[in-house]
């Protein structure tokens, strides 16, 4: 056996370094808006960061403030929450800039514990072999295209919705739909070579090859279903006020399919 080079350390996660910056991003800022900041700054910062498509419907089309109003005006529920949502709707048609840095903002900020932890389990397991494929630019890159076209896509489907847009789901989709393309498919073959030399790298499968990977339907038959969950069943993510759609979940994974293939680096 040769020499091998001492490993001074065992890391704690093992997990690329951008990915545990992530998470660790992530959880941070939900420490500081659950714990540090006051409720007035809490809602700043909601109201700001938040991506909120009635607001963007209103700013691009003034004459859509009528129609939002009027939607708002729909909303049932808890007496004290529909009229905190008709004054927001009132607030949204007064402000009615657009904020164009929220279409990635909102990725930042969590309903809950439970919402961000959730996010951050997916971003640990699909985003590691995506950034350990690509590094950590173009895992960035995939992150945030599919937060943007998760949020587009939110905004083109409900556009005259007044409640906020919040969390990295969008993102971590754009990250499973690119390790979707790779990791379900057997070890590529690997004969000779010393017991320490690394195989070679999977390459991306092509659609075909992906609807007759078994495990692949699977995987792509259970996130749909578990997103269809989520559009007609209140899951408990966040708060009332708050949004975490299934058209945005659509839109990243869409995103990150189609992405991985013309930014890997790697392709075989």
């Amino acid at each position: 056996m040769p020499d091998l080079p001492r490993q001074n350390r065992v890391p704690i996660f093992n997990m690329p370094t951008v990915v545990t910056a992530s998470i660790g991003t992530l959880l941070a800022i939900h420490a500081l808006r659950e714990f540090v900041l006051p409720d007035t700054w809490d809602i700043t910062a909601l109201i700001h960061l938040a991506l909120i498509p009635g607001r963007w419907s209103v700013a691009i089309d003034p004459t859509r403030a009528d129609a939002l109003l009027a939607a708002a005006a729909t909303i049932t529920g808890d007496p004290d929450m529909v009229d905190a949502r008709q004054a927001f709707a009132r607030y949204v048609v007064a402000e009615p800039s657009a904020m164009p840095w929220t279409f990635a903002s909102y990725a930042l900020l969590h309903g809950s514990w439970m919402h961000v932890i959730f996010n951050t389990v997916w971003l640990a397991a699909f985003g590691s072999p995506v950034a350990r494929r690509c590094g950590a630019l173009r895992y960035g890159i995939i992150a945030l295209v599919g937060a943007v076209a998760g949020g587009g896509l939110h905004v083109l489907i409900d556009p005259l919705s007044t409640a906020p847009l919040i969390g990295a789901s969008a993102g971590v989709s754009a990250l499973m739909a690119a390790a979707a393309r790779f990791v379900f498919q057997p070890p590529p073959a690997f004969t000779g070579g010393q017991p320490w030399h690394l195989p070679p790298r999977q390459r991306l499968q092509t659609i075909p090859e992906l609807m007759r990977n078994r495990t692949v339907v699977v995987f792509l038959a259970i996130w749909l279903v578990t997103n269809f969950l989520f559009g007609v069943i209140a899951l408990p993510l966040g708060a009332e006020a708050t949004s975490v759609a299934w058209d945005a979940h659509l839109g990243g994974f869409i995103a990150g399919f189609f992405l991985l293939p013309l930014i890997d680096r790697r392709r075989i």
